[in-house]
């Protein structure tokens, strides 16, 4: 194990071990490499079934530091308020073919894995974040989802097609939100194209539109909590709570209407498909009694739109311990899964986003589930028979579903090493924390800054969940994520 002076080092062995450990591949093997040395330049392709959509004013929107880009977006009006959308979907399948050395490796991780000293990507680096991302001022060829909205956000028509398609501006989450919220100007990479202020303000109304409307339906909104560290070269200096703000809103908003779209697609090719679901809660009688803890009564049968209605109110009254009751609540409903759905059947649909016809298939650089759905809907575009069988979709569905929840461990594994790294030299100090949890088997807080996890230890008296308290930092053990608090008396 490297000396915890080179902490991006540890944190990286950290990371390979975990991933070792929950089945997945750290690194690429031979064959891979082999492969990738042959693979040039960025899938070319041309013929009347491949739209010119270059001139459109695309945008890419993520996180700072991605250079993973899966998807484009664009916009125009259309007459009486209402609006085109245009997502474009990064063409994984034209350079990365089913059954290659580079095809076999994604196939077995499933999924990029996201750690802050390491990115364990599911594709060669000079793949995702070159040759097969859409990036900036750079021609590549895209799956193209073109929606049309009314004024009033509901869907009236979409079609899929291929095109090439041209980034015009590589933007942030967090810069474009500072600027819609006033807080900032207009992004850098934003001024010196024309309209694209337009194009962000227009698209900003559609996706609060898509929010309102499904929160109306009894989309859950959750506050997840999702820290983040950062680096000042190899050595970790802050742990930040990372915001559910209006640039990472737009773009779940859009790509739930793109999956929804896809999915109805291949049913409608009659085409069996890989899709997304996350069941109605078996432990809803649970749920039941956490909201009569906060003096709420909750219908007796599953209901989302209650649920959001509880929620809603707990955000507002009482935004410090939101993130908790999260939590609790996500634990309840259960984790997603993937499922081969056939062609006009009735969807299990997904309860927490309060939709029937959902799938994953806007990142095939990042998620394998979403390369999979790409070369379905090709393969119904030209006509020709699927890619995989129907058992072949049934055990990737299930060896997907496997790997995402092995990949998330390791992510988690890694927050809490992460923390206590940071914590490392802190021994001995106090902190301000909620209670997170508490149980005959011990209690947990979640202190304020930085904001990180850990186990209560020593004689405890009696805890409610939510209490604030004030801790002193007892130990810290980096390789097993363990951070020690007792009470401060």
């Amino acid at each position: 194990m490297p000396t915890l002076s080179n902490q991006r080092a540890t944190l990286t062995t950290i990371a390979s071990l975990a991933m070792f450990s929950r089945g997945l591949d750290p690194e690429f093997p031979e064959a891979v490499h082999r492969q990738l040395s042959t693979l040039r330049h960025p899938a070319r392709e041309e013929g009347p079934h491949i739209r010119d959509l270059t001139a459109l004013p695309w945008c890419s929107i993520d996180n700072d530091d991605s250079r993973d880009l899966d998807q484009l977006t664009a916009i125009e009006p259309l007459p009486k308020g209402a609006v085109r959308v245009l997502v474009a979907v990064a063409d994984v399948d034209a350079l990365v073919k089913p059954g290659t050395p580079i095809d076999a490796h994604a196939r077995h991780n499933t999924t990029s894995v996201y750690t802050s000293a390491r990115v364990f990507h599911m594709l060669p680096e000079r793949l995702c974040t070159d040759l097969t991302s859409l990036n900036l001022d750079e021609d590549r060829l895209a799956l193209v989802t073109e929606m049309s909205f009314s004024d009033d956000g509901i869907l009236t028509g979409s079609s899929i097609y291929r095109a090439r398609v041209r980034n015009k501006a590589q933007l942030a989450y967090d810069a474009v939100s500072a600027w819609y919220e006033g807080e900032a100007d207009l992004p850098e990479a934003a001024q010196g194209i024309a309209g694209m202020a337009t194009q962000l303000r227009m698209q900003d109304e559609l996706a609060q539109k898509l929010r309102v409307l499904r929160h109306a339906q009894g989309s859950l909104e959750f506050e997840s909590f999702q820290p983040k560290a950062l680096f000042e070269g190899d050595h970790i200096t802050d742990i930040q709570q990372q915001a559910h703000n209006r640039g990472r809103q737009l773009i779940e908003e859009f790509m739930i209407a793109t999956n929804g779209c896809t999915a109805r697609f291949l049913s409608a090719q009659g085409r069996g498909a890989l899709r997304r679901v996350v069941r109605s809660p078996e432990r809803w009688q649970r749920i039941i009694e956490v909201a009569q803890g906060y003096g709420v009564t909750l219908p007796r049968q599953p209901d989302g739109k209650a649920l959001e209605a509880f929620l809603a109110h707990q955000h507002q009254v009482d935004p410090l311990r939101f993130p908790d009751l999260s939590l609790v609540i996500v634990k309840l409903m259960g984790s997603g899964e993937y499922l081969v759905e056939q062609a006009q059947a009735t969807p299990v649909g997904h309860f927490g986003l309060a939709v029937q016809d959902y799938m994953h298939s806007t990142a095939p650089n990042r998620r394998f589930p979403d390369l999979i759905t790409l070369r379905l809907i090709k393969a119904a575009l030209a006509g020709t028979e699927p890619p995989y069988s129907h058992e072949e979709l049934h055990e990737l569905a299930n060896h997907c579903t496997a790997q995402e929840d092995a990949a998330r461990k390791v992510e988690r594994q890694l927050r809490k090493s992460e923390a206590a790294l940071l914590l490392h030299a802190r021994v001995g100090q106090l902190f301000d924390a909620l209670v997170t949890g508490s149980t005959d088997h011990g209690a947990w807080v979640r202190t304020f800054d930085p904001p990180v996890e850990g186990r209560l230890t020593g004689d405890l008296p009696d805890l409610d969940v939510g209490q604030a308290v004030r801790v002193r930092l007892v130990s810290t053990s980096v390789e097993r994520g363990f951070i020690d608090f007792e009470l401060a008396h």
